[in-house]
């Protein structure tokens, strides 16, 4: 395969038609009902790992209570140092191979590889029977998310979507603070991160358009399978490793690194569901990076007693306004969420960190809200205890949690690519006005590579 070079033939735009049938082809594969507990006589998983360099090095090393049996990454250079951790663990450099070879040998999979692996690798796994963890976001389009949302609870496998935070204190606090009525009705949410390609916060390149030129294939690195599903183009270092966050053939730019940690309160506490509309300020859009910065405004309908909120996501660098409620000398750090209610504020940093009512004085006077959530025994032991009992629903963040989450923050990056207002129906994954959201809802995947 490395040296292939034969590409999917891209369209311009994607038919209902064929929005449809890809749905229809995805669910026609047979799907293994979810098994026992294979494995080993310690009563611990046996556990692959897809992508174990960068990210999932830190995944792995996670679980490594279990069996670690095999591990696949596609850059032998970027796993070293958990290949050496792992000695007796059998190695392989494309996923599809190791889930075959493996597969009675295997209970569940950890998924680290960039945002276009993950629909391919979580899908192919779980309808083999296997537990997934996949990194956030948990997939690149929102046809995927509800794909493997529903693969997931059609095979009874357990998951869990990798925005660590999910099981922190800090996310059942801006839960309790809200449902005890600390700051009053909250109508508007302000999120935010410094991540994106600006100068001044270079984390990866992003309103920039692909090099013309090639670069040498690095001898560890197998850049055909590294594609994966993506169309075929030269190999060049402005893609990867991690540079790939800002291409939109691979990765969701700044809102799928970050806005699945620092939305994720607002999701949870506010019991959000899928925006009806969204609307996007950006730097220059062009066809292969996201803009340098975004400004997204998502539109929430009420809910029971909750009234319709207002979430405004800002990356590269833009903050929100003054917050009304915020202290003199206390400033927003480079990354936060804000909850504005009647009569106060809450204010958290990163991975729904522990919130603080502002301002002071409420704070003082308030003091801490009564305990009525159960506290979780870490994010990956949550889902390693889950998979052995058999309880997709112990794992906090499973699919069933982060499919709708991870589709309602995508359609925010509907509204940057048109350059418009994107009214949004969930259901059918539609904008009624705005059709040519089809393009992105889903997208065309290399042969070998489909669903």
């Amino acid at each position: 395969m490395g040296n292939q070079k034969q590409v999917s033939k891209p369209s311009m735009k994607i038919s209902r038609r064929e929005l449809m049938g890809a749905a229809a082809a995805v669910a026609a594969f047979a799907i293994v009902p979810k098994r026992v507990l294979a494995a080993s006589a310690n009563n611990k998983l046996n556990i692959a790992g897809i992508g174990v360099g960068g990210r999932g090095a830190s995944d792995i090393e996670a679980v490594e209570s279990e069996n670690i049996v095999a591990l696949c990454d596609v850059d032998l250079d970027r796993a070293k140092g958990t290949l050496k951790k792992h000695p007796g663990a059998k190695v392989y450099r494309d996923f599809r191979e190791m889930l075959d070879k493996e597969a009675k040998n295997i209970d569940a999979v950890v998924i680290g590889a960039p945002d276009h692996i993950h629909a391919p690798a979580a899908i192919r796994a779980m309808k083999m029977g296997k537990h997934v963890y996949c990194e956030k976001p948990m997939a690149h389009t929102i046809f995927e998310a509800r794909e493997m949302a529903r693969v997931a609870r059609e095979t009874g496998v357990v998951t869990q979507m990798g925005n660590q935070g999910h099981a922190g204190d800090g996310l059942r606090l801006y839960r309790e603070y809200i449902d005890a009525g600390a700051i009053g009705k909250v109508k508007e949410v302000h999120v935010w991160s410094d991540r994106a390609g600006t100068p001044e916060r270079a984390w990866w390149p992003q309103g920039i358009t692909a090099p013309q030129d090639s670069e040498p294939v690095p001898e560890t690195l197998d850049w055909d399978l590294w594609l994966g599903p993506a169309k075929w183009r030269p190999h060049n270092s402005a893609y990867a490793p991690f540079k790939w966050r800002g291409w939109f053939d691979f990765g969701c730019g700044a809102l799928g690194d970050m806005a699945v940690h620092n939305a994720d309160p607002a999701f949870f506490a506010l019991e959000l569901d899928a925006p009806t509309a969204v609307e996007a300020e950006t730097s220059e859009v062009n066809n292969d990076t996201f803009p340098k910065w975004n400004i997204i405004h998502y539109y929430f309908p009420a809910k029971g007693a909750r009234p319709a909120v207002k979430m405004t996501w800002y990356d590269g660098a833009k903050l929100p306004p003054k917050p009304v409620h915020l202290d003199e000398g206390l400033k927003l750090g480079d990354n936060g969420i804000l909850f504005v209610g009647e009569s106060a504020s809450l204010l958290g940093g990163s991975h729904a960190g522990t919130p603080r009512i502002i301002p002071e004085a409420k704070r003082k006077e308030y003091g801490q809200p009564p305990k009525t959530l159960p506290r979780s025994p870490g994010h990956h032991k949550e889902w390693i205890e889950a998979c052995k009992a058999g309880k997709p629903e112990d794992a906090k963040s499973g699919f069933w949690y982060a499919g709708p989450f991870t589709e309602a923050l995508l359609v925010g990056n509907l509204a940057v690519r048109l350059k418009t207002r994107v009214e949004w129906d969930a259901k059918t994954m539609r904008s009624p006005n705005c059709p040519e959201a089809d393009n992105y809802v889903t997208k065309f995947y290399r042969a070998g590579w489909r669903l």
